[in-house]
C-alpha cells in the first residue's frame, strides 16, 4: 500500500449534494389552475379557475349544462375607461379643430348699377392714411404729376 503525503492535513469529506428537483405536474388543488368544486343548493355546482393565483373565471354546472363565466377585473375596467376617455378627447379635439369657420366676408350681393354690397363686415381700408391730421380734416390729397 502506498501512502500519499498531504502537507495540509487530512482530506475533508465531500458534502452531499441534494438531488435536482423534479418538475411537478399542475396540481388540481385550490392553489392550482382549477379550484375545488363548490356544491350549491339544488342541482348546481361552481368550479373556480385561477391563473397566477388570481381568479379568471368560473365553470357553472346547472340544469344539465356547463357554462364558463369570466371574472371582470378592476384593472381591465380602469384600462377600458382610460382608453374610452382618450378616444373621446381626441374625437372632440378633431371636431373642434376641423369645424367649419364662418367666412371672413359676409354676404356679397350685386346691387343696381354694378355696386357691390358687403353685409356683416366693415369695408377694409383701401390704402393706409399717412396724412397729417389737418390734411384729413381738409380732405386734401397729394399732388402727383404723371409724366
Amino acid at each position: 500500500m502506498t501512502a500519499i503525503f498531504n502537507p495540509t492535513g487530512p482530506a475533508v469529506a465531500p458534502v452531499p449534494r441534494p438531488a435536482p428537483p423534479q418538475a411537478a405536474a399542475p396540481a388540481l388543488t385550490p392553489a392550482g389552475p382549477v379550484g375545488p368544486v363548490l356544491e350549491l343548493p339544488g342541482d348546481a355546482a361552481l368550479v373556480p379557475v385561477n391563473r397566477d393565483g388570481r381568479p379568471v373565471g368560473v365553470f357553472v354546472a346547472a340544469g344539465g349544462r356547463v357554462r364558463y363565466r369570466r371574472v371582470v377585473e378592476p384593472d381591465q375596467l380602469v384600462a377600458a375607461a382610460t382608453g374610452a376617455f382618450a378616444v373621446a378627447a381626441l374625437t372632440a379635439a378633431v371636431a373642434l379643430w376641423s369645424r367649419r369657420r364662418p367666412p371672413s366676408v359676409g354676404t356679397v350681393t350685386m346691387g343696381p348699377g354694378g355696386w357691390v354690397s358687403l353685409r356683416g363686415v366693415p369695408g377694409p381700408r383701401l390704402r393706409p392714411d399717412d396724412r397729417p391730421w389737418w390734411a384729413r380734416v381738409l380732405r386734401a390729397r397729394r399732388l402727383v404729376v404723371d409724366r
